[in-house]
């Protein structure tokens, strides 16, 4: 079992920036991927960036070139540094870690962005 805890989440103005980080105890031998998603009212959960275990991001069409995803591998924490926000970014926000092995997503409770116009 991995235990994921979010923070950063909160109300900003449009353009404003927040970051969000994911905590897990599951470590690099265990986990293979860290990614960020969100889901708003009314529509499915998408993916926004995700991190491999090596490095190597991808992110949104949507985010691109405003979000930045990275790692701290010493703290078994990924980041999620959010710039430029727009209305269209409110949503919860909420980590998922791929076990290494069995290909099980974890996931966090979520935390809420709010970005007001």
């Amino acid at each position: 079992q991995v235990h994921i805890v979010e923070s950063g989440g909160g109300l900003v103005q449009s353009g404003g920036s927040l970051r969000l980080s994911c905590a897990h105890d599951g470590g690099n031998y265990i986990i293979s991927a860290v990614a960020w998603y969100r889901q708003a009212p009314g529509k499915q959960r998408e993916l926004v960036a995700i991190i491999s275990s090596g490095g190597s991001t991808n992110y949104a069409d949507s985010v691109k070139g405003r979000f930045t995803i990275s790692r701290d591998n010493g703290k078994d924490t990924v980041h999620l540094q959010m710039n430029s926000l727009k209305p269209e970014d409110t949503a919860v926000y909420y980590c998922n870690a791929k076990h290494r092995g069995s290909g099980t997503s974890y996931w966090g409770q979520g935390t809420q962005v709010t970005v007001s116009s």
